[in-house]
């Protein structure tokens, strides 16, 4: 199966570089697996409009290329960011703004979307220092809203989200135990 793991988070040190490796670490090798480290990437998460850069020539962008070229050879997309602020990092968001463009990963027949990346799976793997029971009740959970309004439309099917709620004030145990869990579901793939 070839995997391509779509990573948004600046600290190496970080619990999401401990799930980034956990990730790795536990995948089969017999797998083809390749990573898009957003930050380390210095991707640049801004659209730019122009009379050089027009919205309707997006999906055309050879910057993007290589990007798009990695997501069309995948079966399975793993994301693996933080939720801030009730949503995705900025650059996580950048990079499907100016990756899954219009005419690359969906169009319109009439008023509905077709997505172009049918067949494809995704993995999304969400932190946040939300306790679980607010993020249920009054905030959207992002990895949700990837899920149904984003990756949905482009054809792709989510197989699985994983969550780990309010880090800032769980206990060592409890982060280890996340991290095994998603070492063994990576296993499993």
């Amino acid at each position: 199966m070839r995997i391509t793991i779509i990573y948004s988070y600046p600290n190496k040190e970080g619990f999401n570089a401990g799930i980034l490796k956990q990730v790795k670490n536990n995948l089969s090798t017999k797998h083809q697996v390749t990573i898009i480290d957003l930050y380390a990437e210095n991707f640049d998460p801004v659209l730019h409009f122009d009379h050089l850069h027009q919205r309707r020539f997006l999906k055309d962008d050879p910057d993007l290329a290589d990007y798009r070229q990695k997501i069309t050879d995948s079966d399975l997309l793993i994301f693996i960011f933080p939720i801030w602020w009730s949503g995705m990092p900025a650059i996580l968001k950048g990079f499907i703004d100016r990756t899954f463009s219009k005419g690359y990963a969906y169009s319109y027949k009439g008023l509905l979307p077709t997505g172009h990346l049918k067949g494809k799976k995704a993995w999304i793997i969400t932190t946040n220092d939300t306790p679980s029971f607010y993020v249920h009740l009054v905030q959207k959970d992002y990895g949700k809203v990837l899920s149904k309004q984003v990756l949905k439309m482009c054809g792709i099917k989510t197989i699985k989200r994983s969550t780990a709620y309010y880090l800032r004030g769980s206990s060592l145990k409890r982060r280890q135990s996340f991290l095994r869990k998603i070492g063994l579901y990576s296993q499993r793939i």
